[in-house]
């Protein structure tokens, strides 16, 4: 699934949208991918002589694709998103590598609870096949 699917299931728009496909999508995990720009805006200041793209939005990567999932389990033809799925906790975030530009990252999120409007999930970041990121957090679906 392309741009346009993403944009039906999650608020993100450019420039602050850090997921270009999804791959796989099933009810408990999703997988998608990211390619980090060259000319990301971030870049200009972090760090301009050795770029490198922020931990922070690694992590987002992983909670917009964990909005894309909850979205699909919830949005219905006839019950369209009502509502925006808000990052509530992140533990346990360990990153083990780098991103510089033009690098292609693999994101996966998976549900691992849900109690009423609140979805505990894991994520992993994966860059040519190794592990940069796994992280534990909490998303809240909240009204309006």
């Amino acid at each position: 699934m392309q741009i346009k699917a993403i944009k039906e299931y999650i608020p993100h728009r450019e420039p602050f949208l850090f997921v270009d496909e999804i791959i796989c999508l099933d009810s408990n995990k999703i997988e998608t991918r990211f390619t980090v720009t060259q000319n990301a805006e971030f870049f200009k200041g972090h760090y301009p002589s050795n770029p490198l793209t922020p931990g922070v939005i690694i992590c987002e990567s992983v909670f917009q694709s964990a909005a894309i999932l909850i979205s699909s389990l919830i949005i219905t033809p006839d019950n369209p998103l009502k509502g925006t799925p808000v990052l509530t906790r992140i533990t346990n975030a360990k990153f083990k590598g780098m991103v510089k530009p033009n690098e292609t990252l693999i994101i996966q999120a998976e549900i691992i609870e849900r109690l009423q409007n609140t979805w505990f999930l894991k994520g992993k970041v994966l860059k040519n096949d190794k592990t940069i990121l796994v992280i534990e957090f909490a998303v809240n679906l909240v009204e309006g």
